[in-house]
């Protein structure tokens, strides 16, 4: 298999967020099933390859860029032109196009989704981000009633529902970074997020969602949204409650219910196991080799399928108003 390179723009603190926490477990995953490392391209640190030294080696033909940073991506497919590369999806609704000749492992169906109509002539898989094995119920005492993160969340979320539950029950609210979740989602009862907010500030989409996976996955109760890739695995009423229903009145009267139920809703780990990497690691299996498999044909081989760019959008349209327009008249 070839060698992969993660491109990411930096892995220090400036850098943190879900997207690259999901693209280093990746990677991660990745290196058991062939050789691979990370890349910085905006950031040089020590030990770590970059990008303007790497372009300069030769042989570079036996290799694939992997490239996920949404905002970067036209930049970077622009720099990379000729060499293999991958683009791997986390959220969608960009704007940019892609050529056909780069495959896309998209993270979430939804994903799958926007990509199959917009670029159908391309290669496209499919690939969970991995939920890692500190995210586990451990069975203890939960002294947080209701967790909150400040980041992603919405106005409605810090503005009116927290301050009409903080007199019911104890809240706790992150306004920072957290170097392991997974310990405060074991001392929590219940979660709230709310991005569709935040994702349509963006105008862009939620890519995956981990924390209400995550939460669940400690067996914490999850009351949340359900925008762009939430849908993939959240069920409101079945594995978590919809928040942000009618009047905060509404919400706090099912998280107060919910924090008496002996019946708590929540994934069961059988519906996370397509998530853990015993799960992954055969499913990237098959999409390297299929990818690597595209790559050795593409090198002998033109394309011959047209993408469905504005112009051929524009002149397949006409086509179909003519033939209607010749058959209404051919009555």
């Amino acid at each position: 298999m070839r060698h992969l390179y993660f491109l990411v723009p930096g892995t220090g603190k400036r850098f943190h967020c879900g997207g690259l926490f999901a693209e280093l477990k990746t990677l991660r995953l990745a290196q058991q099933i062939c050789s691979a490392e990370v890349v910085t391209y905006d950031q040089r640190e020590p030990d770590t390859l970059f990008l303007d030294d790497l372009l300069q080696q030769a042989n570079l033909d036996n290799s694939i860029f992997v490239i996920s940073w949404g905002f970067h991506i036209p930049r970077l497919v622009k720099r990379l032109r000729g060499y293999p590369v991958v683009y791997h999806a986390h959220s969608s609704g960009y704007g940019f196009s892609l050529p056909g000749d780069i495959p896309i492992i998209t993270v979430s169906r939804n994903s799958m989704g926007y990509w199959g109509q917009k670029r159908p002539s391309g290669l496209i898989f499919h690939l969970p981000n991995h939920i890692s094995p500190e995210f586990t119920n451990r069975q203890q005492p939960r002294d947080i009633d209701v967790l909150v993160q400040v980041r992603k969340s919405s106005s409605y979320l810090l503005n009116q529902l927290v301050p009409a539950l903080e007199p019911c029950c104890n809240v706790v609210t992150l306004t920072g970074f957290v170097d392991d979740l997974s310990i405060l989602f074991n001392r929590s009862k219940i979660f709230l997020y709310d991005s569709a907010e935040y994702w349509a500030l963006s105008r862009v989409s939620e890519g995956f969602g981990l924390p209400p996976m995550e939460a669940m996955a400690c067996g914490c109760q999850v009351f949340t949204s359900v925008n762009g890739a939430l849908a993939d695995y959240l069920d409101p009423g079945f594995n978590c409650y919809k928040v942000g229903v009618y009047s905060a009145g509404y919400d706090c009267d099912r998280i107060l219910a919910a924090l008496q139920t002996t019946n708590p809703l929540a994934m069961s780990p059988a519906d996370l196991e397509p998530y853990r990497a015993a799960a992954l690691l055969p499913r990237l299996a098959v999409i390297l080799t299929e990818i690597n498999h595209f790559f050795d044909y593409r090198a002998k081989h033109s394309a011959d399928i047209p993408d469905l760019t504005k112009p051929r959008l524009a002149g397949l349209w006409l086509q179909r108003t003519a033939a209607k327009v010749r058959k209404k008249l051919g009555r």
